[in-house]
């Protein structure tokens, strides 16, 4: 080791380098199992016992100095649902107050991020980080979720933080891509930040999710196409949970500012997002989302609407806009008559 961060090694590899040595080397027990060529197994530090047993454990001290480590552990986590070894967990938190983690570059925790979120339970893979202090660093903006309270008539579980892991959840359970998922994380983020004196409500929160999120994309470099579909459902997903209740002039403005016009895939996504955020409650996990099929309907119904046939009509190009607008409009309200 070097430096700090997973860049800082100086590589040693030649013929003289032992097995024995080779294995010391690796993260966990369960991935320092090697065979020979008669097929015996090669376990020196117990790992496979560790892997009946479904227990993530460090080789050595040697797992303190690479940092994307501690991701690794909270993805294993994920991916097999093993329990990190205490002592594990104790040097990880030492890794995280050492300054360690601070070294990750944005690309390598976004690379790592992304795999956790495509886990089948990529709760555990936060829940991890934020059991061994690296959420704070890596992601305050989420960490900052937890203990924050919200009204138990519409969330049972209260807590924000445990909210936003069980939304993720439900995303990754009906198998939503990576963008949906990071999303669903994401959706709430403004809600840490809401005064104390309003608690448990969080008016306002849709606004300061779209702040933090934007920032976070930033820091973290993350892929247009993650980021945009999360700012849209940060914004509007208050609004698509009230559809129903929404004049058509209204719902016109919803899919103009998530350009549904010509990305109704996308829309798609968002609402899959907000059905996540629904079924994200304790006890809901099963709840319809009608939202979904009206709002898609209503949208089939306006961009019916030849936007063409209405520009060859105008004599005047600047009324155009505002002509497709009312037929689009129009296109809405006739449709919410007949979804009644």
């Amino acid at each position: 080791k070097t430096a700090r961060g997973y860049k800082g090694f100086a590589v040693y590899a030649a013929p003289d380098v032992t097995l024995e040595q080779d294995l010391l080397r690796r993260d966990f027990t369960i991935n320092a199992i090697a065979q020979d060529a008669d097929g015996n197994l090669i376990d020196p530090h117990n790992g496979i016992a560790d892997l009946r047993a479904g227990i993530l454990r460090h080789v050595s001290t040697a797992f303190s100095e690479d940092p994307v480590r501690i991701l690794r552990a909270a993805r294993f986590a994920a991916r097999f649902g093993f329990a990190i070894a205490p002592e594990t967990l104790e040097l990880m938190r030492g890794m995280v107050n050492n300054g360690e983690v601070d070294a990750l570059v944005a690309e390598r925790v976004w690379q790592e991020l992304a795999r956790g979120l495509l886990e089948k339970k990529p709760s555990r893979f936060f829940e991890t980080l934020r059991s061994c202090g690296a959420l704070a660093k890596i992601l305050p903006e989420l960490d900052a979720l937890f203990g924050v309270p919200q009204p138990e008539k519409y969330h049972p579980e209260i807590d924000c933080g445990i909210h936003a892991l069980l939304v993720v959840d439900d995303a990754a359970r009906h198998d939503y891509a990576l963008k949906v998922r990071f999303a669903a994380l994401t959706h709430d983020l403004g809600k840490g930040s809401t005064p104390k004196d309003i608690l448990p409500r969080h008016i306002g929160h849709e606004l300061r999710s779209v702040e933090l999120l934007k920032k976070l994309s930033r820091r973290l470099r993350v892929p247009g196409e993650c980021s945009d579909l999360a700012l849209l459902a940060a914004r509007y997903h208050g609004d698509i949970h009230h559809a129903f209740e929404l004049r058509a002039e209204t719902i016109f403005k919803l899919f103009q500012s998530a350009d549904a016009w010509r990305r109704p895939e996308r829309f798609s996504r968002l609402l899959q997002v907000c059905a996540s955020d629904v079924r994200g409650r304790s006890g809901h996990e099963q709840d319809d989302y009608p939202q979904a099929a009206y709002l898609l309907e209503l949208l089939a119904a306006a961009r019916a609407v030849d936007a063409g046939e209405i520009a060859r009509g105008c004599s005047d190009s600047n009324a155009i806009p505002a002509e497709v607008q009312k037929a689009r409009t129009s296109a809405i309200a006739s449709g919410k008559r007949l979804l009644r």
